[in-house]
C-alpha cells in the first residue's frame, strides 16, 4: 500500500481501488491500494473524511496495511475517490510541528527529552524529563515564535543506514529499517512517521498554557495555529468583559482585581469584628444557661462555628446553632466540652434528613428539615 499522506501531507483528494472489505466492530474496515489517511500513530490523531459515500470514522495501520474503518461497505476491486477533512489535518500538522520545534529547543536549551506527547481535542501536551520553571518555559515560548516566523523550510529525508549513524537525531526508541527523517534547521532532527507543514510559519503561533510537576519533569500544555488564535481571543473577550465591569483598561485589569481582592479582605475583617462583638454580646445573655439551641439567619460555616463556640463556653451545657430557611434547609454547628457528641449527630442526621460530623466534642454539618421539625427533635429529649 502507498502512503500518500507520507510524501504529500497537502494532498487532500485521491482515488484508490478497494482491495477488501470486511464488517468489523465498528463499521466496515476498508483496505485501499494506496490512501492519503494518516493512521493514528506517534501521538497523532488519525484523519477523517469520506471514502465514496461512505464517511470514515476511524484508521488505523494493522499488520502493515492502513485500515479505514468506514459507515458503509465499499465495492471490492472498484475505485474510490477519497477526501481528507482537511481542516482536522491542517490543525494536526500544525501542532505537530510545533510540538517539534518546542522540543527541540527544549531539548537544546535545556537538555530535556521529549518523554510524552499527547494531541487532545482541546490542547496539546509535551513530558519532558527535566523540571523547567515558569521563566523558562516563558523563554522557550519566545524562541519557539520567533523560529515560526523565521519560516524555515521542513524537511523529508530517508537517510541510508549508514547515514543514519552520523545523524544526530531525537527518538523515542531505537530505530530498524527505513526511517524517515523530519527536521525543522537550526530547531529539531527526528525521527518521525507524522504529517507536518511545508515551512515553519505555517504553524502561525505556538502559545504554551501551562507547566506543571510531572513524574521527574514536567508536563506542558500548548495550542498552535488557528487553535491558539480561537485560544487568544477568547481570553480577550473575557478580559475585555473584565475590563468593562472594573471600568479599567484592558491591559490594567490585574490591578482592578487586585484592589477589588483588597476592599473585600477589609470587608471581611470588618465583618468579622461586627460578628465577634454580636457573638459576645449573645452569649452573655446564655450565661450559665445549660443547654442552648438557637437559630440565626443567614450565617456561613466558619461564622456558626464562632457562635457556636461562644455561646458553649458561657452556657456550660451543649450548645446547638442553626442558620438556615425551612426552604433551603439548614446548617447546624453543636459544641458539648469534655463530651461525646457522635451517637447524638448519628441520630441528628438520621431524623432530620442530614449530613455532618465531626470532633467527640463538637459536630457540623446540614439538615434538610423546618424549623419546628428541629425543635419537636429537641423537645423530645435529644
Amino acid at each position: 500500500m502507498e502512503k500518500l499522506y507520507e510524501d504529500n501531507p497537502y494532498l487532500t483528494r485521491f482515488s484508490a481501488r478497494v482491495l477488501s472489505c470486511v464488517q468489523g466492530k465498528k463499521g466496515w474496515d476498508v483496505i485501499l491500494d494506496q490512501t492519503a489517511f494518516y493512521p493514528e500513530g506517534g501521538g497523532q490523531p488519525y484523519d477523517l473524511g469520506v471514502l465514496g459515500d461512505a464517511q470514515v470514522l476511524e484508521v488505523h495501520e494493522r499488520e502493515g496495511h492502513v485500515v479505514h474503518t468506514c459507515s458503509a461497505p465499499l465495492p471490492v476491486g472498484e475505485q474510490v475517490e477519497g477526501e481528507i477533512d482537511w481542516p482536522r489535518r491542517f490543525d494536526l500538522m500544525q501542532h505537530h510541528s510545533g510540538d517539534h520545534i518546542v522540543s527541540g529547543l527544549a531539548h537544546a536549551k535545556y537538555g530535556c527529552d521529549n518523554v510524552g506527547f499527547h494531541m487532545g481535542a482541546d490542547v496539546i501536551t509535551i513530558d519532558f524529563n527535566v523540571e523547567l520553571t515558569w521563566e523558562q518555559v516563558e523563554a522557550l515560548e519566545a524562541a519557539a515564535n520567533r523560529y515560526i516566523w523565521e519560516d524555515h523550510p521542513v524537511q523529508v529525508t530517508y537517510p541510508s543506514p549508514v547515514e543514519l549513524e552520523h545523524l544526530d537525531y531525537r527518538s523515542k526508541k531505537a530505530l530498524t529499517g527505513r526511517v524517515r527523517i523530519v527536521s525543522f534547521p537550526g530547531a529539531d532532527v527526528c525521527a518521525c512517521c507524522g504529517t507536518h507543514v511545508s515551512s515553519s510559519g505555517q504553524v502561525g503561533l505556538v502559545k504554551l498554557l501551562s507547566c506543571q510537576k510531572f513524574r521527574s519533569g514536567v508536563r506542558i500544555e500548548l495550542v498552535c495555529g488557528q487553535r491558539a488564535f480561537s485560544y487568544l481571543s477568547k481570553v480577550w473577550e473575557q478580559n475585555r468583559q473584565v475590563s468593562n465591569l472594573l471600568s479599567a483598561k484592558p491591559l490594567e485589569t490585574g490591578a482592578g482585581v487586585q484592589r477589588l481582592l483588597d476592599e473585600n479582605q477589609a470587608l471581611k475583617t470588618r465583618v468579622h469584628s461586627l460578628e465577634e462583638e454580636q457573638f459576645t454580646a449573645l452569649a452573655q445573655r446564655y450565661q450559665g444557661a445549660g443547654d442552648v439551641v438557637l437559630f440565626v439567619p443567614d450565617l456561613g460555616p466558619d461564622s456558626l462555628r464562632r457562635l457556636t463556640g461562644a455561646v458553649q463556653a458561657a452556657c456550660g451545657g451543649r450548645c446547638a446553632c442553626f442558620s438556615g430557611s425551612d426552604g433551603t434547609g439548614y446548617r447546624y454547628a453543636v459544641g458539648l466540652p469534655d463530651g461525646d457528641l457522635r451517637p447524638f449527630g448519628k441520630a441528628l442526621n438520621q431524623t432530620l434528613q442530614g449530613r455532618g460530623g465531626g470532633k467527640p466534642e463538637f459536630i457540623q454539618g446540614s439538615v434538610q428539615a423546618s424549623r419546628s421539625a428541629i425543635q419537636d427533635f429537641f423537645a423530645a429529649g435529644a
